[in-house]
């Protein structure tokens, strides 16, 4: 029992932190199980159930959008059928059901509505981090697409590494605002009251 209170004061300090990993894992992997659809294809199911066109709708507004700012910025790019980004120097790439945000903010919305804090505070702090996921994966398709018309090499690295972590660093970042700032916050205010009744 003293070796369970010991483990127990050494982890207090990284609660949070502990908490934010288990609500990020069990939310993938109850995605990765039951969200199926392979990216060559446009089919997508959730227990059986055919949500293709959803994702397509969403995919199609990503491609929209990214060549929207790719054009933006003056690098000129061209929207295909099948959602693909073409330059005007040939090189390409292709918007798929996957790349359309969704999993990263249901996994956001997840962290934030199973993690500690005020419930009214979750109704527009959840609506307002959706909107941060949604600008950075417009970003992170634009950046991919713009990098990759000149070097098409580092695709792989690009989307599969480099900003896939950096999403995560943004989600991360968002809950550290809520743990650090707006919980805290509502802890301190509550505190606050309780001196003043005393």
């Amino acid at each position: 029992m003293k070796k369970y209170s010991e483990i127990k004061d050494v982890l207090a300090p990284y609660s949070g932190v502990i908490y934010f990993m288990l609500i990020l894992a069990g939310s993938h992997f109850f995605w990765k199980f039951t969200m199926l659809g392979d990216e060559s294809d446009n089919f997508v199911s959730f227990f059986g159930i055919n949500l293709s066109a959803i994702f397509q709708f969403g995919a199609d507004h990503v491609a929209e959008a990214t060549t929207a700012v790719l054009n933006f910025f003056g690098i000129n790019a061209q929207l295909e059928p099948f959602n693909v980004i073409r330059h005007d120097n040939g090189q390409a790439v292709r918007v798929v059901w996957s790349c359309t945000g969704f999993k990263q903010a249901y996994i956001f919305a997840c962290i934030i509505g199973f993690y500690k804090g005020p419930f009214l505070k979750k109704l527009w702090y959840i609506p307002a981090g959706l909107v941060v996921v949604y600008a950075f994966n417009i970003f992170r398709i634009a950046m991919i697409s713009a990098i990759t018309k000149l070097h098409p090499d580092w695709f792989y690295i690009l989307h599969e590494h480099l900003f896939k972590y950096m999403y995560y660093a943004v989600i991360f970042g968002m809950w550290v605002y809520w743990e650090e700032v707006i919980r805290k916050q509502k802890i301190k205010d509550n505190q606050s009251e309780i001196n003043a009744e005393q």
